[in-house]
């Protein structure tokens, strides 16, 4: 079956995703690098490539992918959407289109692949609650499992911020005396973090022992916050995404080990798992309908990593070509270090409460260390 491209659509600047053509859209700063996965996804298919940037904006996310549907091209897409509710605009607009299309981290509770049709491939993540509980563990320890922490979450129509959080609340259940005083979204911003933070260390001052952060983009701006109050020795960081900077923090061992906590996933990664399931429905490799539910509604594996660990998990940067190549040998479910872990269930009257026990299959239980990386 002929494909005529592959487009990533990012949420923000940081997590891309693109495949024949293909096609990937972004939007959060986490994102930036998931281009270097899709790019090389493209160059191992032969398959032209188109990332579409949303800057942030459901609006702008939506127009431009839009506009690459309305060439009348074949696309397989993969999209970071901005928010949940961007997924059934996109999705009907890609089915409508004749594309295939996975959407990574965020859709509305009940809207499934199979309930659309083969088109809507797969809706695929790294677990939130899982990435929120093993944060929490390590900065509840990191400050003698006593005292005050903060928390900045992403974007509030976010399943991905909403399951973190939910995470981080369920972690603190086995700490009685670390005391979440306050949470506050930055959404998804570095600039934001800082006026948010700023604003936190205002109202609360000394009490603050740490910050936690639903992703690394916000630490950036709450540790630059924390920087200029002068509190960076003081203060103990847990986020998720293992940036770039974030690991020259770590390395470098910054602010007397300031950030204790992080988990593994990457948007190289998960751009490319993504693009390559858009493409094998597109291309027949795969039949979406034909797929278990729990493969067409899935949980990546993560990891928790420390300063203990971190080289454990750098490698992987180095050599994403490596890495592209057994995600086209062993396929998008069953690539180390970040095979499909667990079907994700969503039916949620009760919101993130439940959606925490739906998607990590269990509940007030501490986290453990994995040597298995996330989402």
């Amino acid at each position: 079956m002929h494909l005529d491209v592959g487009c990533v659509v990012q949420a923000d600047r940081q997590e891309g995703h693109r495949p024949r053509r293909l096609g990937h859209q972004h939007h959060e700063p986490l994102h930036g690098i998931d281009d270097p996965g899709a790019q090389a996804l493209s160059k191992k298919l032969g398959v032209p490539l188109e990332i579409v940037d949303s800057q942030g904006s459901s609006q702008t996310e939506i127009s431009k992918i839009q506009a690459i549907l309305a060439q009348g091209k074949k696309v397989a897409l993969m999209v970071n959407t901005v928010a949940s509710s961007d997924a059934p605009p996109i999705v009907n607009a890609v089915k409508a289109a004749g594309g295939y299309v996975s959407v990574w981290w965020n859709k509305p509770d009940n809207y499934e692949p199979w309930n659309v049709g083969d088109n809507f491939v797969a809706f695929q993540k790294y677990s939130g609650v899982q990435s929120g509980e093993c944060t929490a563990d390590a900065l509840a320890k990191s400050i003698g499992e006593k005292g005050n922490i903060v928390a900045l979450a992403g974007v509030q129509d976010s399943t991905t911020s909403q399951t973190r959080v939910a995470g981080l609340k369920e972690a603190l259940k086995a700490y009685p005396n670390v005391h979440l005083l306050d949470t506050q979204p930055a959404n998804w911003d570095p600039q934001q973090a800082v006026g948010v933070t700023q604003n936190l260390m205002a109202k609360y001052g000394n009490q603050i022992n740490g910050i936690w952060s639903a992703d690394d983009g916000m630490t950036i701006g709450a540790i630059q916050a924390v920087q200029n109050a002068g509190r960076i020795n003081d203060v103990k960081f847990a986020t998720d995404g293992l940036y770039p900077q974030e690991v020259a923090d770590m390395q470098k061992h910054m602010g007397n080990d300031a950030i204790v906590g992080e988990t593994f996933h990457r948007g190289f990664m998960a751009a490319a798992i993504g693009l390559y399931t858009a493409y094998q429905a597109a291309t027949g490799a795969i039949k979406p309908s034909e797929l278990p539910h729990e493969k067409r509604d899935s949980l990546f594996k993560l990891s928790c990593v420390t300063p203990q660990n971190l080289s454990d998990f750098t490698k992987y940067d180095s050599n994403i070509d490596g890495w592209i190549d057994d995600l086209v040998k062993d396929g998008p479910w069953d690539t180390p270090p970040t095979p499909w872990s667990a079907a994700v269930r969503r039916s949620c009257p009760d919101g993130p409460a439940r959606r925490l026990r739906q998607e990590s299959g269990r509940s007030r239980r501490a986290p453990r260390q994995q040597q298995v990386r996330e989402q």
